[in-house]
């Protein structure tokens, strides 16, 4: 693991920002020589720290606008099979295993509440499930 020192943290925070920021823009933002941060950038990258560059869309532009947390109780030792159910599902985003209370937890996404109801209803089913608990996000904050 690397160690990252205030300069690599606020490089990482000015590129959550704005990933297609230029270097030479990042390092008057950081008042450091255009090397310094392309150096920092390659070890980033190199070590593993950045593994990616992305694109944030406006949520109007997003098909599927609802997004929403869905803990999951599974039966027994039945976690295999629903996540073999889940992990095929079009409206399950990612699927996270945790501990404590819920055994999985599942990123949904739908076009619209119908859909979104929909969703609910059919993970619901799923063999396996014992119980669920479903929070949809209502705004998103960058960190």
């Amino acid at each position: 693991m690397i160690n990252l020192d205030d300069i690599d943290r606020q490089l990482i925070s000015l590129l959550r920002d704005n990933a297609r920021m230029p270097v030479v823009t990042l390092a008057k933002q950081l008042r450091v020589a255009r090397a310094t941060v392309q150096n920092r950038l390659t070890r980033l990258e190199e070590s593993g720290v950045i593994v990616g560059y992305t694109v944030r869309l406006k949520p109007a532009a997003e098909a599927h606008r609802i997004r929403a947390l869905m803990s999951i109780a599974v039966e027994g030792s039945r976690a295999a099979d629903v996540l073999k159910v889940l992990r095929g599902h079009p409206n399950v985003a990612t699927i996270h295993s945790t501990n404590g209370r819920w055994d999985l937890i599942a990123e949904l996404r739908a076009d619209s509440l119908e859909n979104f109801d929909r969703v609910l209803g059919a993970i619901r089913l799923i063999d396996g499930i014992a119980s669920t608990e479903t929070s949809i996000f209502l705004s998103t904050h960058k960190m």
